[in-house]
């Protein structure tokens, strides 16, 4: 069978290239990785080309065709049932995907103030009352699923939920976020993680200059 292939855009800037990425090393899947980098010419054509959507990230499996972080996370885990990328009682992996669906649909004032820059290090920048909000809410969240697992992950061992979470961890490193002991504990397990180790090394390698994301610049 034809490997898989993951279309991802820059990987300093694109957080949802990341949560979809971030498993597939991981959990050692074999795949190509297809890198656009965004917003250079033709770059939407190119992306065309693979979905519809027009956006990164992209999963292509054979016939099948998957966009949206959360869904590639969903059929990853759905294909390769042994490596537990959900929690493995049904109400942990209800939790899971209830904060992993929170993480996909909410936080637009972090994701606004604070875009995701790996290269970049802007300690206070972007804090207004909508993001202390969303950090206020993501530690609770943390919180809750470190008390119930022990850690080191959100539940225990590295799930897709932590994924979906580590453009966040990102965000409070390059930011200079101040967190409570357990919560930066977690920031430093996802951060130096071999998986994430590549992503940084190859982020901070890239040369691509993206106006909107970089707002303190």
């Amino acid at each position: 069978m034809p490997m898989m292939r993951l279309v991802i855009g820059n990987k300093n800037y694109s957080s949802w290239s990341l949560r979809a990425w971030l498993p597939l090393r991981h959990f050692g899947l074999d795949f190509e990785e297809e890198r656009v980098a965004l917003f250079e010419p033709g770059y939407r054509e190119r992306i065309l080309k693979r979905s519809p959507a027009g956006k990164v990230p992209v999963l292509i499996d054979g016939d099948v065709t998957v966009w949206e972080s959360l869904a590639i996370g969903e059929y990853l885990a759905e294909t390769c049932p042994e490596l537990e990328m959900w929690p493995t009682s049904a109400a942990e992996r209800a939790l899971a995907r209830s904060i992993s669906a929170e993480m996909h649909a909410g936080f637009a004032d972090l994701r606004s103030h604070m875009p995701m820059n790996i290269r970049g290090s802007y300690p206070g920048k972007g804090r207004t009352p909508g993001v202390d909000a969303d950090i206020a809410r993501i530690r609770a969240l943390w919180g809750q699923c470190l008390a119930g697992s022990g850690g080191p992950f959100l539940f225990g061992n590295f799930t897709i939920a932590d994924a979906m979470y580590a453009p966040v961890a990102t965000r409070f490193v390059t930011y200079g976020v101040a967190l409570d002991p357990r919560s930066n504990e977690y920031v430093q397990q996802i951060w130096n993680l071999p998986a994430m180790r590549e992503w940084r090394a190859a982020a901070q390698a890239e040369t691509e200059f993206i106006a909107d994301a970089e707002p303190y610049r």
